[in-house]
């Protein structure tokens, strides 16, 4: 599959809670951050969510803040017990993706320092 990202991405380990936008359920669906960058993110989730949609998020990040974020699924991948998801960040604040960028900058540099 031919990488199509425009930011770079780095793990991370989180939790997600999702909520989706266009229908009346409100039920909240944990997930598991696999990677985030300033665009988009990468996660698992047990539960089928639809191709397109936008969802609610509140992503738990390393300083153990919580970014409140809006997700549009974009990539679906059904796998053995769960599903792999892309999703682009839409409208969020400026300051919630420095703190992502920053973080992929600690992460980058941290490689090349436990060499």
């Amino acid at each position: 599959m031919e990488d199509r990202r425009k930011s770079k991405r780095t793990n991370l380990k989180s939790k997600l809670l999702v909520k989706r936008l266009d229908s009346g359920n409100q039920e909240e669906i944990g997930v598991e951050v696999m990677n985030v960058s300033k665009t988009g993110i990468g996660f698992y989730c047990e539960e089928l969510l639809d191709m397109g949609a936008v969802y609610e998020a509140f992503l738990t990040i390393w300083t153990k803040e919580v970014i409140h974020a809006f997700i549009e699924i974009v990539r679906i991948e059904k796998m053995p017990d769960t599903y792999d998801y892309g999703g682009l960040f839409i409208g969020m604040p400026e300051i919630d993706l420095q703190r992502i960028d920053v973080y992929n900058v600690v992460s980058e540099a941290d490689k090349h320092t436990d060499k």
